[in-house]
């Protein structure tokens, strides 16, 4: 097994992260991370969700950014990592890569509410 198949269930997750349990269920409520649930609903945290909240625990804990502009900066974040391949690619050149982009772009003012 590797380190990206490494599966946690919520107390070893909590654990881990120094978080309670209870904060990781409220994180999940809130849509900020998505554990898998086996077959009888036990939540599984993967490597990435642990990642997941080992940010988002910097960006409340240190930072002081409450959990709205946690879910924002998400977001935004989720849109540039859609974005880094076409530029990466050189998917500029294509015109189906370019709309893209400036859809992407879009969005990502959308959201900053420019």
């Amino acid at each position: 097994m590797t380190e990206r198949d490494d599966l946690y269930f919520i107390s070893m997750a909590a654990r881990e992260l120094g978080m309670h349990p209870q904060t990781l269920r409220k994180y999940e409520r809130l849509g900020l991370v998505q554990p898998t649930r086996t077959i009888g609903s036990v939540r599984v945290y993967s490597r990435g969700e642990i990642e997941r909240l080992r940010l988002i625990k910097h960006l409340v804990d240190e930072l002081g950014i409450n959990l709205a502009g946690v879910q924002r900066l998400l977001d935004v974040a989720d849109v540039v990592r859609r974005m880094r391949p076409m530029v990466e690619q050189d998917m500029l050149g294509r015109q189906g890569g370019r709309r893209r982009l400036v859809r992407e772009m879009e969005v990502l003012l959308e959201m900053l509410g420019l």
